[in-house]
C-alpha cells in the first residue's frame, strides 16, 4: 500500500476590507455594509473621517466603535496608514525615520494610541510601517532610528497583550521580508514584534512567488492585506486586473494556521467602496473554496 502524504490541518480562513477602501462612508454606515455583505471583520484605520486617533473623546469613541463590532459580530485589526492624519501636507508624515525627534515622537505617540485603541477593540494586531528614508539620512542612522522609535511601542503593545505588525512598504526603509528580519535581529527578536504581510507587495518585489512569501513569513505573521499586483509596479488592483494566482496563497494561508483577519486592501478605489467591497468577497470564497486543487510549491493553478 502507498503511503500517502501527510496534510496540514487547514484553519478557516477570515476576510475582511479596509476601511481606507471606504472613506466616502460614514465608519457605522462601512460596518454595516461589511456586515451585510458577510466579511469576518474591518481593518480600521485611523483616520479623520472615521475614529480620529487625535479626538479628545477618542476613548468614548473607541467605546462606541467596539459595541458596534460586537453587535455586529465584526472582528477588526487597527490600521495606521492614514495619508495626512499628522500632516496635511506630506502624505505619512512625520515618519518614525524624520531627522527631528519631535516629529519622530508624533508618529510614535500615533502608534502608542493606536495600541490603546486597538486593546479597547480588542484588535487581533495593530499595524504600521518605517516610513521612507529623509534626503540626507544615510541607512545606519535610519535603521537606528526605526528601532529606538519602535522601542517603546512595543512595551506599550506587550503590556496591553496586542502584537504591532509591520508591514513591508515598496519604497519605505523596510520595503522587503529580509528587512523585516534585520529589524526582528536588531531589537533582540521581541516577542510581540510581528509582521503584516501583504500579498500584492510580495508579488510587485518580493523574490519568491506569494505563496512562498506566505509560508516563509508564517512563524511572525499577524495581519494579512490582499488585492492585485503586478510585477515591480506597487499599485493596489481589484482581483483579477493583476497577475495574482490567489489560490496557492489562500492555500499556504490556511495551512499555516494564520487566525487573524486577511483584509482586501484598495484605498485608491474608495469612490467606488461599496462595489469592490461586493465584488471582492465572492472572489476570495472561489478562491479558497479552489485552492485544495494548488500544489504546495505556488505554481498557478487551473482555476486562474
Amino acid at each position: 500500500m502507498t503511503p500517502q502524504t501527510p496534510v496540514s490541518p487547514r484553519t478557516p480562513l477570515r476576510f475582511g476590507y479596509g476601511t481606507n477602501g471606504l472613506t466616502d462612508l460614514r465608519l457605522d454606515d462601512a460596518l454595516a455594509l461589511l456586515a451585510d455583505l458577510g466579511y469576518d471583520g474591518v481593518g480600521l484605520t485611523l483616520d479623520h473621517m472615521h475614529l480620529d486617533p487625535l479626538a479628545e473623546d477618542l476613548a468614548a469613541r473607541t467605546r462606541r466603535v467596539a459595541h458596534r463590532l460586537d453587535a455586529l459580530g465584526l472582528g477588526v485589526t487597527v490600521e495606521t496608514g492614514a495619508r495626512y492624519v499628522l500632516d496635511p501636507r506630506r502624505k505619512h508624515g512625520p515618519s518614525l525615520l524624520d531627522p527631528d525627534p519631535v516629529d519622530r515622537a508624533r508618529r510614535a505617540d500615533l502608534l502608542l494610541r493606536a495600541v490603546r485603541v486597538a486593546a479597547d477593540l480588542g484588535a487581533h494586531a495593530v499595524h504600521c510601517f518605517s516610513g521612507t528614508t529623509p534626503a540626507g539620512t544615510d541607512e545606519d542612522t535610519a535603521w537606528k532610528r526605526l528601532a529606538e522609535s519602535l522601542a517603546p511601542v512595543l512595551d506599550a503593545a506587550a503590556t496591553a497583550g496586542v502584537p504591532l505588525a509591520v508591514e513591508p512598504e515598496p519604497g519605505h526603509l523596510l520595503a522587503t521580508l529580509a528587512d523585516f528580519h534585520r529589524l526582528r535581529r536588531t531589537l533582540g527578536d521581541p516577542e510581540n514584534l510581528g509582521l503584516t504581510l501583504d500579498i500584492g507587495h510580495c508579488q510587485c518585489l518580493e523574490p519568491l512567488p506569494p505563496a512562498d512569501c506566505v509560508r516563509a513569513a508564517a512563524p511572525w505573521l499577524r495581519h494579512v492585506q490582499i488585492e492585485d499586483m503586478r510585477r515591480g509596479v506597487h499599485e493596489h488592483l481589484p482581483f483579477g486586473d493583476g497577475e495574482i494566482d490567489f489560490p496557492p496563497v489562500l492555500e499556504a494561508l490556511a495551512t499555516t494556521g494564520y487566525q487573524g483577519l486577511t483584509v482586501v486592501e484598495l484605498p485608491r478605489h474608495s469612490h467606488a467602496g461599496p462595489h469592490f467591497a461586493e465584488r471582492s468577497l465572492p472572489f476570495l470564497r472561489r478562491a479558497a473554496a479552489a485552492s485544495h486543487h494548488t500544489n504546495r510549491s505556488g505554481e498557478p493553478s487551473a482555476t486562474h
